[in-house]
């Protein structure tokens, strides 16, 4: 099951944490292994699972249960340095924005970075204020089969090209002053939540 995280705990303090939100609708190898890439190319201490009670985008129908999508989240991981997080079920908050200001605000403590894939970005400008969401972590964007051009060459990309951090720079990622972001290529894994639940 999710893991109830003390954020004021002075375990944190200076601490490199990825956030990697969704709805884990099933959890699968492809969120550990952006997890673990994550960890390698930005030198993260830690990544936090944090799943969605319910995602405004998307419809309930087909929506397993949060604790099923938990507990389903935390045998996939099985690694020490992957959590699984009820954060915003903690905070009460509905939206990423809100959710990353609580965070901001509460553990100050903490250096986070957003982790999502490259299939996300061109949805982003539909999440709500989104752009308070780059103005209040750095973002890591992982290459994704058929999304990675899209995303390269998305609003996001074009609008905030110039807080962009090569590749080779990605380890400094994490302790950037917001907006900045960095897009990691690395081998892909073809399987996505979507084809399990059709499978």
């Amino acid at each position: 099951m999710g893991k109830l995280i003390n954020l004021r705990s002075t375990l944190w303090r200076n601490r490199k944490i990825g956030l990697l939100g969704g709805s884990f609708n099933p959890a699968h190898h492809g969120h550990v292994m952006i997890s673990l890439q994550a960890l390698c190319h930005l030198g993260l201490d830690e990544v936090w699972w944090l799943v969605s009670p319910q995602n405004p985008l998307k419809s309930s129908d087909g929506m397993a249960s949060e604790a099923t999508r938990m507990a389903k989240a935390a045998k996939i991981a099985r690694h020490p340095k992957i959590r699984i997080a009820d954060i915003e079920q903690q905070f009460g908050t509905r939206y990423t924005a809100e959710t990353l200001e609580q965070l901001r605000v509460s553990c100050p403590q903490i250096k986070f970075v957003w982790l999502m894939g490259a299939d996300n970005v061109t949805q982003l400008p539909q999440w709500r204020d989104w752009t308070s969401i780059l103005n209040t972590v750095p973002i890591a964007i992982f290459g994704r089969p058929d999304y990675s051009l899209q995303a390269m060459t998305s609003m996001v990309a074009n609008r905030y090209g110039q807080y962009r951090l090569n590749a080779n720079q990605a380890p400094k990622l994490v302790s950037s002053a917001p907006p900045a972001w960095t897009f990691i290529h690395h081998r892909h894994d073809p399987i996505s939540a979507t084809l399990i639940r059709q499978s």
